[in-house]
């Protein structure tokens, strides 16, 4: 179990607080309005009245040492800073932020934040990812850049295998795990030589820009 503290209960700092305690862990969830607070006291540990931007309120809340620190503070950016800040004096082990601009996201990463975290623009290039006629079935960025997709196989790879199909080399894209969409299978550890099929479908990482290289599915 890990704690989480989160600043800022909008739409987005409340969702990630009650799907973390759901998880079973430890969430402290801040913020200056009382009726915000108020909405997600039954979904965390401990729920706070009080301004992100204040040590002492954090210390209090039990910020100091905690694992990970989720800031959420809408369009207030300076608000953002101060409490990266404050956390990274605190000792927390991670910080992300939720940023509303890349120049925002560029401020923060200057500050040694561990992510930021762009919601519309992630979404949105998910969504057309999905919609463009790709082979895509879902995306999720893990870091500027690089990400981890799901794929539906291509019909040109069809009763072939990863090892014929040599991804590493040809693309430069990883395989980190086929799903056998008919019998609701995972191979975590894919078998290089298991042959693919049109039920599997392909989850692999790497560089945006190799991924769209990828051949479609049909």
């Amino acid at each position: 179990m890990k704690r989480f503290v989160i600043i800022g209960l909008g739409n987005f700092g409340s969702s990630v607080a009650g799907a973390l305690y759901a998880q079973g862990h430890d969430v402290v969830a801040i913020d200056p309005d009382g009726n915000a607070v108020d909405r997600v006291a039954s979904q965390v540990t401990r729920a706070v009245v009080g301004d992100g931007r204040d040590a002492k309120t954090l210390e209090r809340a039990g910020a100091r040492d905690a694992d990970v620190g989720i800031i959420s503070t809408g369009d207030d950016i300076s608000a953002s800073v101060l409490a990266s800040l404050i956390l990274k004096d605190l000792q927390v082990k991670e910080v992300y932020v939720k940023v509303i601009s890349n120049d925002h996201a560029r401020v923060m990463r200057r500050l040694g934040v561990t992510d930021t975290i762009f919601p519309e623009q992630e979404s949105a290039i998910g969504l057309a990812q999905r919609v463009s006629g790709s082979s895509l079935l879902n995306y999720v960025r893990l870091a500027p850049g690089f990400s981890l997709q799901e794929m539906a196989v291509p019909t040109i790879w069809e009763g072939k295998t990863l090892r014929e199909l040599k991804l590493r080399t040809n693309y430069r894209v990883a395989v980190v795990a086929v799903h056998d969409v008919l019998q609701d299978k995972l191979s975590a550890v894919p078998d290089p030589d298991a042959v693919l099929t049109d039920s599997d479908t392909l989850l692999v990482a790497g560089l945006d820009e190799d991924l769209e290289r990828l051949p479609k599915s049909k």
